[in-house]
């Protein structure tokens, strides 16, 4: 079965709609964190999908908003990635997210009404733009959508505590797969393979992510590889021992204890 049938079969069978059907132009779409409850008048459909702005791929390097600039929408990933960082005062950056398809961007500014980081695209990426003061009386209207929009809040405060604690206090091992982990996650409860998938950050932006050298990530794929962890060609890589790395991730296997043999498990 495919990733987009497992989409497809996973919408039936929660009885929702999703953007994929709001409209021809979101037709491939595969976002499902605006999803509504059934039974969405045709008309409330067509309001929404009337403030969604479908902007310009942007290209790689990119700026979809910068530090400091004033919050008026949120930004719905459909293909590609972003990341979001802070710059210090010095022009010193720190990455605080990576975003992928599906994902939604800039709930961090609602707060101060100004974006408190960047947001640059990795690779070229296509973006929905919902401009916020439409989209929070629209809410008000449409029976579910606010629910889903609190939803998703406290899905990504819950997400981003859950990665602050496989960053405490864990080795450089622990953390790099714990990342790889996170990312298979992310991207399976989407439809898309859990196991094979592109790093469309650098090695230096995942150091800078998870506060390691980029010489220490070049080291730690090199070391994942020989230990048949996992298979990486450039971008590209596959998951073989998915216990292995979570292991390594939790702690509970010291690096000297991995199976060295080859072969997803």
């Amino acid at each position: 079965m495919t990733g987009e049938t497992r989409v497809e079969s996973h919408v039936k069978s929660h009885k929702v709609i999703t953007l994929q059907s709001l409209s021809r132009a979101c037709s491939d779409c595969r976002l499902q964190d605006l999803c509504l409850p059934i039974g969405i008048s045709r008309e409330d459909i067509d309001r929404l999908d009337s403030i969604v702005n479908r902007r310009r791929p942007l290209q790689r390097g990119t700026t979809l908003y910068d530090q400091g600039q004033h919050f008026d929408a949120l930004y719905a990933v459909r293909s590609g990635s972003i990341k979001s960082f802070t710059r210090d005062d010095d022009g010193t950056e720190q990455i605080n997210a990576f975003y992928l398809p599906g994902e939604i961007l800039g709930l961090d500014a609602i707060n101060a009404n100004s974006h408190p980081g960047a947001a640059v695209a990795l690779e070229t990426t296509s973006v929905c733009e919902l401009p916020f003061d439409r989209l929070h009386v629209l809410a008000q209207h449409v029976e579910g959508l606010q629910h889903q929009l609190l939803r998703i809040m406290s899905r990504e405060i819950n997400a981003d505590e859950r990665f602050m604690r496989v960053l405490a206090n864990r080795n450089a091992e622990a953390r790099l797969a714990g990342f790889l982990l996170n990312l298979s996650a992310r991207y399976s409860i989407r439809g898309y393979s859990s196991t094979e998938f592109n790093l469309s950050m650098s090695r230096n932006d995942i150091g800078n992510y998870l506060g390691l050298a980029m010489e220490t990530v070049s080291r730690l794929f090199t070391r994942f590889q020989q230990d048949g962890l996992i298979e990486a060609h450039r971008k590209a890589i596959r998951i073989l021992q998915r216990e292995a790395l979570t292991g390594l991730a939790d702690g509970s296997t010291p690096t000297d204890r991995i199976n060295h043999g080859h072969g997803p498990t």
